[in-house]
């Protein structure tokens, strides 16, 4: 399957980003930073992250199933639902609206939640990225 050269740059530039995305989860499990952290969400969402970034470079080799970016995106989905009150609540709670706190407690944990509602949209634009770029085409199964 030959791709074009700026399908290959935006796949390569996306798996770029992902990567680094996933490479930063990793601080998510410093309690110097983040208060009762959750070692096992800061993996997950590492996890998460670089499946995207591999998708992306598999993108350019061959076609992606679509039922693994139907799974992506449900997972995407299931994150936005879970962060979305986070989210409702640092903007229309009591509080100032804010992203910029330093760390997390578990007395205000808006900033982190709102942090990863964004973080789960940014990911389900790069699944329909990815399905968009296939669109049209038969992918393998």
């Amino acid at each position: 399957m030959k791709r074009s050269l700026p399908f290959i740059i935006a796949s390569s530039i996306a798996a770029l980003l992902f990567a680094i995305f996933a490479w930063f989860q990793r601080n998510d499990i410093d309690p110097q930073i983040y208060h009762n952290s959750s070692s096992l969400d800061a993996a997950l969402w590492l996890v998460f992250y670089a499946l995207i970034a591999i998708l992306f470079i598999a993108s350019i080799f061959r076609k992606i199933p679509q039922w693994i970016l139907i799974v992506a995106a449900i997972a995407c989905l299931v994150e936005m639902a879970t962060t979305g009150p986070g989210l409702i609540q640092n903007l229309f709670g009591d509080d100032k609206f804010t992203m910029t706190q330093k760390s997390m407690s578990a007395e205000d944990p808006r900033v982190e939640l709102t942090r990863e509602f964004f973080g789960a949209v940014i990911a389900l634009l790069g699944v329909v990225a990815l399905w968009l770029g296939q669109r049209g085409k038969k992918a393998v199964t």
